[in-house]
């Protein structure tokens, strides 16, 4: 006798995407958790024998929760202290096989993500990270495909001029990150010029409770002569381990033992672009294991 799926095996084997989409359109891990939650809630009081496409479904469920979620995560953003950053993820080096996912997962691609309206956000990751077609988007957002068809070409020219510049090789990234964590450990001056793009720019989230960068600095003279002069104050130890952040390079960071950060590094044509430093510890809870994102 044939077993067929029941609802959870459905949701399990569609767990890996659900997070994907809610924290695409949301960049925090803990809220698209809660997400995925409220979307199972849902999905186990379905009439299943009505759902013809079990992906598609989910996917719409997801989609509608995030966006109220969204709604309410932009007015808290607007009281929120200092540069805000997305939730970090340590992800498995096999996300960085798939270009398209990884780039969209990116620190610098979620912050091109934060500056669509909730909607654009939305037909955007749903339209060109995981293809759904504009049928499938529309019922997901609410519109007609007329209207999701001009939202995407509007989301689409809006996010082309904003994206990152180029994707570098997984050896490129690794060689760029060692010769940054090899600079920033021995306060080596002219090695981090030589790894820092003339233009890069860094981040740092703090949210009030950790020191933090209080605006990005701009420019390879400025951030080299800052790291140079020390990452934490002399007489703290602490340490960096190389691990995938968001489907790239980064470094796990540890003060006295204890997770202190996470910085994402942004590589293009060999230098480092741009550089994510995360230490508000409410956004730290993922990062202990691996999440598992897919498309």
């Amino acid at each position: 006798m044939t077993r067929t799926n029941g609802p959870a095996d459905v949701f399990v084997a569609h767990r890996g995407l659900l997070f994907t989409v809610a924290y695409e359109l949301l960049g925090s891990a803990v809220d698209a958790e809660d997400v995925l939650q409220e979307a199972w809630l849902r999905w186990a009081g379905v009439d299943h024998d009505t759902v013809r496409q079990q992906r598609a479904y989910l996917v719409r469920i997801v989609t509608r929760q995030a966006l109220d979620r969204l709604r309410v995560l932009g007015r808290r953003k607007e009281s929120y202290v200092g540069p805000w950053l997305p939730e970090p993820l340590l992800t498995a080096p096999d996300v960085a096989e798939d270009v398209e996912l990884a780039e969209s997962v990116s620190m610098a691609m979620l912050l091109v993500l934060e500056t669509l309206a909730p909607t654009e956000r939305a037909v955007f990751v749903l339209r060109e990270v995981f293809e759904l077609d504009y049928g499938e988007i529309a019922e997901a957002v609410g519109k007609n495909p007329v209207a999701v068809r001009q939202i995407a070409h509007r989301a689409r020219a809006h996010v082309a001029a904003r994206r990152p510049r180029g994707t570098a090789s997984p050896a490129e990234n690794q060689a760029a990150l060692q010769a940054f964590q090899r600079a920033v450990e021995t306060g080596d001056l002219q090695g981090l010029l030589d790894i820092l793009a003339p233009d890069v720019v860094a981040v740092s989230d703090g949210g009030g409770v950790k020191h933090a960068l209080p605006r990005p600095i701009v420019g390879a003279s400025k951030l080299a002569h800052l790291l140079a002069a020390g990452w934490y104050p002399r007489g703290v130890t602490w340490s960096a381990e190389p691990v995938e952040v968001n489907g790239g390079p980064g470094l796990l960071v540890r003060l006295d033992g204890e997770i202190d950060g996470v910085l994402s590094v942004q590589v293009e044509n060999g230098l480092i672009a741009g550089l994510f430093h995360v230490r508000n510890p409410e956004k730290l809870s993922q990062v202990g294991r691996e999440v598992v994102i897919s498309r």
